[in-house]
């Protein structure tokens, strides 16, 4: 059985528009928690408030394009395209043992 895909996502949203990409993800919480091929997301902020951090574990790669295909996640990418101060930094990763 393959391993779950991992993804760490580190998101730097501008000062004036912090509040408003936290409020996206949040969101977007349970639809995508309900999505098959979803086995954990959940948000974090680092406390000095400029850094939104998601830890996400999908079934696999198929489940996670999926995911980037529903509508409520294509409008947050589409939100973010102004709101943040750079590009996510996205690190996935696949367990190991």
């Amino acid at each position: 059985m393959p391993s779950s895909l991992f993804i760490f996502a580190e998101i730097k949203p501008k000062p004036e528009h912090f509040k408003d990409a936290q409020k996206a993800i949040i969101g977007i919480l349970d639809q995508t928690r309900a999505e098959s091929g979803c086995r954990s997301f959940k948000l974090f902020e680092a406390p000095d408030q400029d850094t939104l951090y998601l830890f996400e574990e999908w079934q696999d790669q198929d489940a996670l394009d999926q995911h980037h295909a529903q509508p409520y996640t294509s409008a947050v990418f589409k939100a973010y395209e102004g709101w943040l101060a750079q590009p996510p930094h996205i690190l996935p990763l696949h367990g190991v043992k």
